[in-house]
Parts: C-alpha cells; sequence; structure tokens
C-alpha cells in the first residue's frame, strides 16, 4: 500500500496548476493537485468518475451544468462522461486529491492541453 505525504508532493507553478501523480494503475490514477488563485483544469468530459477532495483553499467545480463552491473538506464526485473542470477563487490557491476511475486516456486531455494552452477555463463557451 502507497503511503502518500499531501504536504512533500506540494509544489506550485506561476504557469499553471500542479498535478502530482502518486499512484496509478490499470484502475484508478491518484494526483495531487496544487492551484494558485484562479488557475484550473479545463472543461472536459472523460471516461472516467473523479473525486475531487478538497485539502485547503477555496475554488469551484464544474458538474456538468452546475459550479459547486468547495473548500477545505469538500467531496465532489463527478461520473463519467460528464464535463468536469476545477478552478481556484481568485484570492485563494486550492488544493485538491484527485482520484479518476479509470485513468483517462491522453486523447481525452486534449481539451485540456487546448484550455491551458488558449487559457480558457470552458473552451467551448468562451468560443461562441
Amino acid at each position: 500500500m502507497p503511503r502518500i505525504d499531501f504536504d512533500a508532493e506540494r509544489s506550485y507553478d506561476d504557469e499553471q496548476f500542479t498535478a502530482n501523480g502518486v499512484f496509478q494503475s490499470d484502475h484508478k490514477k491518484v494526483v495531487c493537485g496544487y492551484f494558485e488563485p484562479e488557475q484550473f483544469i479545463p472543461v472536459h468530459a472523460p471516461s472516467s468518475d473523479l473525486t475531487v477532495i478538497v485539502r485547503s483553499g477555496r475554488g469551484v467545480v464544474r458538474d456538468g451544468d452546475t459550479e459547486h463552491d468547495v473548500e477545505e473538506g469538500d467531496i465532489v464526485i463527478v461520473e463519467a462522461d460528464t464535463e468536469r473542470g476545477i478552478k481556484a477563487d481568485e484570492d485563494s490557491r486550492l488544493e485538491a486529491v484527485l482520484v479518476t476511475a479509470p485513468p483517462p486516456t491522453d486523447a481525452e486531455h486534449d481539451p485540456v492541453r487546448e484550455g491551458l494552452r488558449t487559457g480558457q477555463f470552458d473552451p467551448r463557451s468562451e468560443q461562441s
């Protein structure tokens, strides 16, 4: 059983959120996510369930058409094939454990890469 020290994994990047992968199998992927204020994982809809466990800070988790305000201690679960994204508040770092099951494919993360490249949290709504 792997033991993860969340604090030891902590790292931030001024350009985009940091995702430190701490475990992966064919069935699940666990990431420690660290977001500076207003950093985000762009909206996308992979074929995996997502569990977000907020360790500290405040932000928003998109779940389909719903945005959940989250803070320390909150847990949000988004079902597979549902559009999701995560964004830190403008005045707060956000730290969370992110569990996906099964792990998304590389192709399913193309919208994430595109949103980060263009600086858009929800590229679909911002292109209209």
